[in-house]
């Protein structure tokens, strides 16, 4: 299970759900409304892994279903969870919805019961938190029923069936992408000898700068002709979305001379002794 932090064109934590991995190579599902306005993204795993998000291979705001990839090196070993291929569970069967650990005591996994089922919905009893939304629902053998699309008072989730269906709509040779910076990073073009003229260090967030917190990050800067930051994407994350955070609240008021518009890489590092 995987904690996702979504960042928006501001570099303001917009939101953080509930994932999972589906593959080895890091393709991953949570909620449509879960990247919603986002640009970027982080995935944590509870045993400390941090993947950084390339983009959105697919999402359905009608399913309320996304699969993203995330950046995972060839020599990883990645825990990914097997989705059933058989007849949705009969009503009265137990499942658990797990949710991540980073969710605190919201991500502990939950005994629950089928109460309901369609060929691509099911209805669980039982309360859940909001942070589930986006959890796996798991049979007694940890194989995927169901994805959670609605928690409270009534959990609902799709069943695997619906999202069989709805990853085999992925082209095979599509490439991720956030579909909000599409446009934005397919344009710009570098000019001879661009130069920044206005690059203030990015400050502790409050509450962050206890002794011994550190990260070091890198950022991709994005200028207009005029010198403007029109978009920032984290090619590597300090490993703590504050960090991340606050060097993107930073970096958007960095100013370049005026030129085509060009791109810059900068490392960004938090440290306090």
């Amino acid at each position: 299970m995987i904690w996702v932090t979504v960042f928006d064109s501001k570099g303001n934590l917009l939101r953080t759900a509930s994932g999972f991995f589906i593959s080895a190579d890091g393709r991953f599902v949570t909620t449509a409304h879960a990247i919603e306005g986002g640009v970027n993204a982080v995935a944590k795993t509870a045993d400390g892994g941090i993947y950084n998000v390339s983009g959105i291979l697919r999402a359905s705001k009608e399913l309320d279903l996304a699969v993203l990839q995330a950046e995972v090196k060839p020599t990883k070993l990645l825990r990914f969870l097997d989705l059933n291929k058989n007849d949705n569970p009969p009503v009265g069967v137990g499942v658990v919805v797990i949710g991540s650990a980073l969710a605190g005591n919201e991500g502990n996994a939950r005994q629950m019961t089928i109460a309901a089922q369609a060929s691509d919905r099911l209805e669980i009893t039982g309360a859940t938190p909001g942070s589930s939304v986006g959890s796996p629902v798991v049979t007694e053998i940890g194989e995927v029923v169901g994805v959670v699309t609605a928690a409270g008072e009534k959990t609902t989730a799709h069943s695997t069936a619906a999202l069989e269906s709805f990853l085999s709509r992925v082209p095979t040779d599509v490439r991720p992408r956030w579909s909000a910076t599409a446009e934005a990073t397919a344009t710009p073009r570098s000019t001879p000898k661009p130069r920044l003229i206005f690059a203030p260090p990015p400050s502790f967030p409050p509450g962050q700068s206890l002794p011994g917190a550190s990260g070091t990050g890198r950022f991709r800067l994005t200028f207009d002709p005029n010198g403007n930051v029109t978009n920032i994407q984290v090619v590597k994350s300090t490993g703590n979305p504050y960090f991340d955070q606050a060097a993107m609240k930073t970096l958007r008021t960095w100013k370049s001379a005026p030129s085509q518009g060009w791109e810059r890489t900068v490392p960004v590092t938090f440290q306090t002794r």
